[in-house]
């Protein structure tokens, strides 16, 4: 019988390793978006914080160097809190999707 147990432990831990994995392996393949200066600026970031694009209005060319680093600092930031939300919202997904009580973190 514990033999039985551990076993099913074992197996359930080997499905989790797989999700997770899974998990993993579709956040890099999103592109999420962050924004600053209305829009001006956008920062294109895969789910595991790769840059694939920087937008920068031409109307914002002619402006202040300062300005232009800032907004795009600002809108690279975003972008890392939106990675950082999505990241969140899908291991939630993921362990109730597995049965595991709300708030169970797991790592990712």
């Amino acid at each position: 019988r514990a033999m039985t147990n551990m076993q099913d432990l074992m197996k359930q831990a080997q499905e989790m390793q797989s999700r997770m994995q899974e998990a993993q392996d579709k956040m890099g393949e999103l592109e999420i978006t962050g924004e600053s200066g209305g829009g001006l600026v956008k920062v294109v970031l895969s789910g595991r914080y790769q840059a694939h694009s920087v937008e920068i209005d031409p109307s914002l060319l002619a402006e202040d160097r300062d300005m232009l680093e800032d907004l795009i600092a600002a809108a690279i930031n975003d972008a890392v809190r939106r990675v950082e939300a999505t990241q969140k919202q899908k291991m939630s997904e993921m362990a109730q999707g597995l049965g595991l009580p709300p708030g169970v973190k797991l790592p990712f």
